[in-house]
């Protein structure tokens, strides 16, 4: 099992919709894992009325959002007019191509709460193209010696998401206690998220909340997972392109992201209405237009 030796990197902790969430992906020297380009951990938290998820009406470009709940429900609202409750074993798959805008909403739907919110970025080819969302309500397991497996995205053990996207790319939510052996497609890129408990991979210990950064030219990857814990594997071929980010956009270059956020700023038909009683929120000003 070759490949590079498992770097650790931890989360930062930031504000979204008025919830502390850790934040593995993008980081200092580790902006994307194949196409994945952000990760970020919501709870577990004892939700109250003061503090839940209460995300507003915001943009995206160029991206694909990946939701995946642990426990709880959310309510995604989007400008397509979707309104759709996520539950755990349920995948929201969101397209944003040339701009979409929607909500994220638990409010009184959960006394815990606990999940993940990915990004994938689009590739040229897709991403200037009409927005869209996908909800999968059953997704493919694989028992593993000492664990199961559900495949979020892509292709793992024989089995295949029905989740469309348009990269090269694995997710694969891994439950268990022990040694696991996973096989790996050695011409992604692979990162381990740790979501409870723990993982020891060869010298690596990680816990929850921090990246477990794996390189290419893996076969496969031998796990010690210790009792309850739970990770999430992230891979893909190596993006292609230069992505830029800012905010909540994926674009190529500041042009692109300065006029996503003067079209959204405008009101514009770009990015159309969502239906929730959730406040618009608005965008920051581009600190290179300042």
């Amino acid at each position: 099992m070759t490949g590079t030796s498992p770097v650790i990197s931890e989360s930062h902790v930031t504000d979204v919709g008025g919830l502390a969430v850790h934040r593995s992906l993008p980081r200092h020297g580790r902006r994307m894992v194949g196409a994945w380009c952000f990760l970020d951990r919501f709870g577990p938290i004892d939700v109250t009325p003061e503090r839940t998820m209460t995300v507003g009406p915001h943009p995206h470009i160029g991206l694909h959002t990946v939701t995946w709940v642990l426990q709880g429900e959310v309510l995604h609202s989007d400008s397509l007019g979707n309104q759709q409750p996520i539950r755990p074993g349920q995948l929201n798959l969101m397209t944003a191509g040339g701009g979409i805008a929607h909500a994220e909403d638990a409010r009184e739907r959960s006394r815990t709460l606990d999940g993940v919110q990915l990004w994938v970025a689009q590739l040229e080819s897709t991403r200037h193209a009409p927005p869209s969302f996908a909800h999968h309500a059953d997704l493919p397991h694989v028992d593993l010696p000492h664990g199961q497996a559900t495949i979020l995205v892509g292709e793992f053990a024989g089995s295949r998401s029905p989740a469309a996207t348009d990269s090269a790319l694995i997710g694969v939510d891994i439950a268990g206690s022990g040694s696991l052996d996973v096989p790996l497609d050695p011409a992604f890129e692979h990162a381990v998220a740790v979501l409870h408990g723990s993982v020891r991979i060869e010298n690596a210990h990680a816990s929850p909340n921090e990246l477990v950064y794996l390189g290419t030219d893996r076969q496969g990857l031998a796990l010690f997972l210790e009792k309850g814990s739970r990770i999430l594997l992230l891979g893909g071929r190596p993006f292609p392109e230069e992505i830029a980010m800012w905010w909540n956009f994926v674009a190529r270059d500041r042009t692109e992201l300065a006029r996503a956020y003067q079209d959204w700023t405008d009101r514009t038909d770009r990015f159309r209405s969502v239906t929730t009683s959730l406040h618009r929120i608005e965008a920051p000003r581009p600190f290179w237009l300042q």
